[in-house]
């Protein structure tokens, strides 16, 4: 059996996708099924149980003979949540004890880090363990995965294999149900077809000019390729990033969403929000020389090549992966 928590989400929906496109259906599905919004991410794929997320440790300790991987990939992601409450229970303390049943039974173990750990970027985006412990997040969300990367490399008990992904700015299918956390690309498309115009956020620094920020974008079919990768590599245990490897301006993406459409560009400015502008990152740019070095094969998709492949084939007919 293959466990991936968070399956009714965003990338985790996605992700049980590629592994029954490779053959691989003995699948337990993890996650609060409870709402509705999320059903359509995990109906129709193939697998053999659904269990509550609050359950699925007593399970685990009941079935660990059956279990040959982990992709723990739930979490409370929302930037924007203040509450560290949630972020202890949901994405620190729930994820040590994966952990910690994962050392017990000899099961390697995949986990959901995030981009958001670099802060403002002043320490670089570079994926090695020594960076670690200096890092300062803008957020709650951010301070979460970063308390749990610096507690796991602090384990003298580990999985016999473990990776951290520290993903980037993920876009894709079956991230219908996310709301304000949904990708760029995802309101882009939304605010082109009703209205024939995209409103991106202006500068508020004068080294930046409007449109000019830059994020690592990268689509979510090439996130589950390297999770598949990993599942098969069991070897070089660490933190890794998880991006295209190349920052690409929100003028960019804009665009790219117009072509797709193929509509022409009216793109304006507004304010960003007061609430997330002073915790608003202005460049992200991942690394991705740690995981091309253990022999991940694959080049990342473009971000023109992305959004193609994305408005035209899953946003335009509301379909899934």
């Amino acid at each position: 059996m293959i466990i991936i928590t968070g399956a009714a989400g965003f990338i985790a929906s996605c992700l049980v996708a590629k592994l029954n496109e490779e053959g691989y259906n003995d699948l337990v599905l993890v996650d609060d099924f409870s709402h509705e919004s999320k059903k359509a991410n995990f109906e129709g794929k193939k697998y053999n149980i659904l269990i509550d997320r609050e359950l699925f440790p007593a399970w685990l300790e009941e079935n660990e003979n059956q279990v040959q991987f982990i992709f723990h990939l739930g979490a409370r992601t929302d930037t924007t949540e203040f509450d560290k409450s949630i972020f202890d229970h949901l994405n620190f303390n729930y994820t040590k004890k994966i952990w910690n049943l994962c050392v017990e039974y000899g099961i390697p173990l995949v986990y959901a880090s995030s981009a958001a750990t670099y802060g403002g970027g002043e320490h670089g985006y570079d994926d090695n363990h020594e960076v670690v412990n200096k890092l300062v997040p803008l957020n709650p969300y951010g301070d979460s995965k970063n308390e749990f990367d610096k507690w796991a490399l602090a384990q003298e008990k580990q999985p016999y294999f473990w990776a951290g992904l520290k993903f980037f700015n993920v876009y894709g299918p079956n991230e219908y149900h996310k709301g304000r956390m949904a990708s760029v690309v995802f309101h882009a498309y939304n605010q082109i077809t009703k209205t024939n115009a995209m409103k991106l956020f202006r500068s508020h620094r004068d080294d930046y000019e409007n449109g000019h920020q830059q994020r690592d974008f990268v689509y979510v079919k090439d996130v589950a390729k390297v999770c598949y990768f990993l599942m098969h590599h069991r070897k070089d245990s660490g933190l890794y990033n998880l991006g295209s490897g190349k920052a690409r301006t929100f003028l960019d993406l804009a665009k790219g969403v117009f072509a797709a459409l193929d509509k022409p560009e009216d793109i304006g400015f507004i304010d960003t929000p007061a609430d997330i502008r002073d915790k608003y990152q202005y460049f992200t740019e991942a690394n991705m020389s740690k995981l091309h070095s253990i022999g991940y094969p694959h080049e990342f998709t473009s971000l023109e090549d992305g959004i193609e492949d994305y408005v035209k084939g899953y946003l335009v007919e509301t379909r899934y992966l």
